[in-house]
């Protein structure tokens, strides 16, 4: 059964809005973390400290947190195999050319598999600077997640790409979650003004937010 959901364009699809959604509420925990920075190195480090005792001591140090980074890796991969896949029977599917132009799809549409692209590379950069200290610039050191957010965002090319980056996710969360909801029979006439609206604000708000860590570097309120 689970195969033939799978093999299905409707469970692709469902694959991609659930597995979407439960990324969707780790960045808004992430975010909220984030901002914590404005709160000083303290408290920061305090807070990515917590991340690695939560649930003790039923939990060892860093199960509960290497159980979320699991359940994420699922949820990215499943995300990306079934964008692929989908993409993939789309282009397979199309005529050799239509008699007609389709109508202009939206900027977030038309860009959403870039997008996809471009997250996907930024994650791995986002883990090779933060997490493991690889690319990380200037002396990585373990332990104080303050130190190392603000040396790399006291480079331009730190900026521009994590920058870049969240522009591309706000606008894959103003349509994703859009097609969320409607793969999973979410909208209706009266609720798709409200969804739309969601989107929206979702979208803003989560691109502000996670924006809001560099320029604060930048400006030097987070120095």
């Amino acid at each position: 059964m689970a195969r033939t959901v799978w093999d299905s364009t409707v469970g692709k699809k469902t694959v991609m809005a659930v597995s979407g959604l439960v990324m969707l509420l780790y960045l808004v925990a992430h975010m909220i973390g984030n901002l914590k920075i404005y709160f000083g190195a303290g408290e920061f480090n305090h807070y990515a400290h917590w991340l690695r005792t939560v649930g003790e001591p039923f939990m060892h140090y860093e199960w509960t947190l290497w159980l979320i980074r699991v359940v994420l890796v699922v949820a990215v991969a499943a995300h990306a195999v079934s964008a692929y896949q989908l993409s993939r029977r789309d282009i397979g599917a199309r005529p050799s050319g239509y008699v007609h132009k389709k109508p202009r799809a939206s900027y977030a549409t038309r860009t959403m598999r870039w997008g996809g692209i471009i997250l996907g590379l930024f994650i791995v950069w986002h883990i090779l600077d933060l997490t493991t200290g690889t690319v990380h610039s200037g002396g990585f050191e373990t332990g104080k997640p303050y130190q190392n957010v603000v040396d790399t965002f006291s480079t331009w090319y730190g900026n521009a790409v994590y920058i870049v980056a969240m522009l591309a996710l706000g606008l894959h969360i103003r349509h994703g979650f859009w097609s969320a909801a409607q793969t999973l029979g979410a909208g209706s006439r009266t609720r798709d003004r409200a969804l739309r609206t969601t989107a929206n604000i979702l979208a803003l708000v989560l691109t502000i937010g996670f924006v809001a860590v560099p320029v604060g570097v930048m400006t030097g309120v987070v120095s």
